[in-house]
């Protein structure tokens, strides 16, 4: 019995997933979880191989949660399942630690594919991740900047561009004011702009965030 988390902050897109694996007989629900910091607690009670994981959460973001959850479950496998298309952040989840990249307008037969794969030990990899990952090996495509950034730089930029503080963002990631004015300055330097509002649109643009 494979047991899966869905991690989603619309109860509608809860259960929607939940009603595309109940026909799998050997899939289970361990558990759904509506924030980033209610998945972490979750995953501390309940027994969960496969966590299925929106980026855009409140609070803790996905891609919080996804580091966190690397660090202390090592055994758990997670698909970021996300509404923005594999070219913006597939990539960049994949090498930040997840091991499957959806979109949510995925159909059945590719979500059971890709649970069933990362519960084997495997990556999955979507026809266009694939496609994205082999024009990079190829050294056909250069990619955007923010897809190769560190899966810290990438929460300290998203919440940046959401406009948090650097003392917040500090207090939630547990860093010091020095090291996130640190992480600030290199993204700085990384994205090529030079302020947080140049920051935020760049987001914006890359639609890595909603205005």
């Amino acid at each position: 019995m494979l047991r899966i988390a869905i991690v989603d902050d619309h109860q509608i897109v809860r259960a929607g997933f939940r009603e595309l694996l109940a026909e799998e007989l050997d899939f289970r629900v361990s558990f759904e979880a509506a924030t980033g910091e209610e998945a972490l607690e979750r995953l501390r009670e309940d027994d969960t191989d496969v966590l299925l994981l929106d980026l855009s959460l409140p609070g803790l973001s996905g891609v919080d949660v996804l580091r966190a959850a690397r660090q202390r479950f090592e055994a758990l496998r997670i698909v970021v399942l996300s509404g923005f298309p594999e070219d913006r952040y597939a990539l960049a989840m994949i090498r930040n630690g997840a091991d499957g990249y959806l979109c949510k307008d995925c159909d059945r037969e590719q979500l059971v594919q890709a649970i069933r794969t990362v519960a084997q030990g495997r990556r999955y990899l979507s026809p266009r991740t694939a496609e994205l990952l082999a024009e990079e090996l190829a050294g056909g495509a250069v990619g955007a900047p923010h897809e190769r950034l560190s899966d810290r730089e990438l929460q300290v930029f998203l919440r940046l561009a959401r406009g948090e503080s650097v003392s917040d963002i500090g207090e939630s990631l547990h860093l010091s004011v020095k090291t996130v004015s640190t992480y600030r300055t290199r993204l700085l330097e990384k994205l090529g702009v030079a302020s947080n509002a140049e920051l935020a649109a760049y987001a914006l643009r890359h639609g890595l965030i909603v205005d």
